[in-house]
């Protein structure tokens, strides 16, 4: 009998289930679950995975079916909006871990040795967060769900997040998580892991206790909140927020922030309502900062514009949103995808962004840096505010559509981080909540109002100046994480060519 050669041992069915789920396995450390003590554990079952696959080709697939888990468990709260597309954008954006399969193998397989120990966690770190930065592009979807964003409430990555931004705390947490499957596959490796882990803490510990921190103000400002809740209707909406804004009159606020999308109507095309809004900022004694989601007289499409409206109307200079998001605000390549809105509450009409930031400033010297919505997941935008003088950030957003999700919740701990990174307190306001206040190193300022709330809320918050390391150094994790895979591939190909040399 002639028996038929093969390439190697058949995967076990079980694998491609298996990873499917470890790709999922991170989720819960975002809100709403929050399960941020997770974070440093919930990528072992994965790179455990990774490290027993035959091949490099396997590697990669399983790489890829963990990235697909890992955009479905993050983004499952977008199903109600794009169906079945949801998957058709987990599938491709999951292809961005292929090659973080096959990196991971070759780093974690084989026998552990001291060498293994110390490049492994940097090595498999360094991917991870290349595929962070990747996915950030707006175009593929923005950085949300980026894993050093579920620390955001603690107090360790609070302190790193001024030094590196989210960067530094992903790279920290992939090397940590890679670290234990080199201990517990590599019992060799096991002290030289953690010899290299206690340096890398001591390290981390040092330069964020040196690191420069903002400078808060010598006097608090009284910001207010404005959240209207589930309202039918643009005009209903108006009403709702003007009567709640009226009963802060007397409370001594310095502005009052309504949500994205507050007003639905050009305010040049209807000067009764810009008209409204001055008697209300004339009754309370603060300046309102709304955001106009209309068409604009004398320019094409549809903006979502932040506009602060003092006693005498409209003042300053006004803020469209840059960021827009996709398929919710518009299709990407619409003659080819515009499909999706078909099979799912896709934008029908594109709307029209920004081109540059901003930074307002009330009557009282208030120095404010807005954002829009989605704009709070993209750390250059807050840097760019605080470099630009911005004293306080505030965030205009919505979140309507996923009430029952957790993306509110998801979105209001983003403010947190942006607050820490660029040493700025940020006003995190929504229509229908969740909005809370963080002050300049993350930490929260008085109450959160829930999804069922329709209110108002009143902080005391300061300003702050100055820079922390990342507002005055960037992404700098991102470019060591580059250089390093820039090295170590370049080491491997000189290896490689000596080798073919001396045979």
């Amino acid at each position: 009998m002639v028996q038929r050669a093969t390439s190697g041992p058949r995967p076990s069915w079980w694998r491609a289930p298996a990873a499917l789920f470890a790709g999922g396995l991170p989720a819960p450390v975002f809100p709403a679950p929050g399960w941020w003590w997770w974070a440093p554990f919930c990528l072992v079952p994965w790179l455990l995975l990774l490290r027993t696959a035959p091949t490099a080709r396997r590697a990669a697939l399983e790489g890829w079916l963990g990235g697909l888990g890992f955009m479905l468990a993050v983004h499952h709260w977008l199903m109600p909006s794009l169906h079945v597309f949801t998957l058709v954008l987990a599938a491709l954006l999951g292809l961005a871990w292929a090659p973080w399969g096959m990196l991971a193998r070759a780093l974690l397989a084989g026998p552990g040795t001291a060498w293994r120990a110390v490049t492994a966690p940097a090595g498999v770190a360094s991917g991870w967060l290349v595929i962070e930065l990747v996915r950030s592009w707006q175009g593929l979807g923005g950085p949300w769900g980026l894993l050093g964003a579920s620390q955001w409430q603690v107090g360790p990555a609070l302190r790193l997040f001024p030094v590196g931004g989210v960067w530094l705390v992903s790279l920290l947490l992939v090397a940590v998580n890679t670290a234990l499957v080199v201990v517990a596959a590599s019992p060799r490796a096991r002290w030289a892991t953690l010899a290299a882990g206690a340096a890398v803490a001591a390290l981390a510990t040092g330069i964020a206790a040196a690191a420069p921190r903002p400078v808060p103000a010598d006097r608090a400002a009284r910001i207010a909140v404005v959240q209207p809740g589930v309202v039918p209707g643009a005009a209903q909406r108006f009403d709702r927020q003007e009567r709640l804004t009226a009963g802060l009159a007397g409370r001594g606020a310095e502005m009052v922030v309504w949500g994205e999308s507050s007003v639905g109507f050009d305010l040049a095309a209807r000067p009764d309502l810009a008209g409204r809004l001055a008697a209300l900022s004339r009754r309370t004694g603060a300046e309102l900062l709304v955001n106009v989601d209309a068409r604009r007289r004398g320019r094409p499409g549809i903006s979502k514009t932040s506009v602060l409206v003092g006693a005498s109307g409209p003042t300053g200079p006004r803020y469209d949103k840059m960021r827009l998001v996709p398929f919710g605000e518009y299709v990407p390549a619409r003659s080819l995808l515009g499909w999706a809105t078909s099979v799912g509450r896709a934008a029908g009409e594109d709307r029209h962004p920004g081109t540059r930031q901003v930074v307002m400033e009330t009557s009282g010297g208030l120095r404010t840096g807005p954002l829009v919505c989605f704009e709070t997941a993209f750390p250059d935008l807050s840097r760019r505010l605080a470099r630009a003088g911005a004293g306080l950030i505030v965030a205009q957003s919505s979140t309507s559509t996923f009430q029952q999700s957790w993306a509110p919740a998801q979105h209001a701990s983003l403010a947190a981080v942006r607050a820490a990174e660029s040493g700025r307190p940020v006003v995190h306001a929504t229509l229908t909540g969740v909005s809370a206040v963080f002050d300049a190193s993350g930490r929260p300022v008085g109450p959160r109002l829930g999804t069922d709330r329709s209110t108002t809320g009143l902080y005391e918050v300061r300003p702050a100046s100055g820079s922390t390391a990342y507002v005055r150094f960037g992404d700098w994790a991102v470019y060591a994480a580059v250089a390093w895979l820039a090295v170590a591939g370049g080491v491997v190909a000189v290896r490689r060519v000596r080798g073919r040399g001396d045979r």
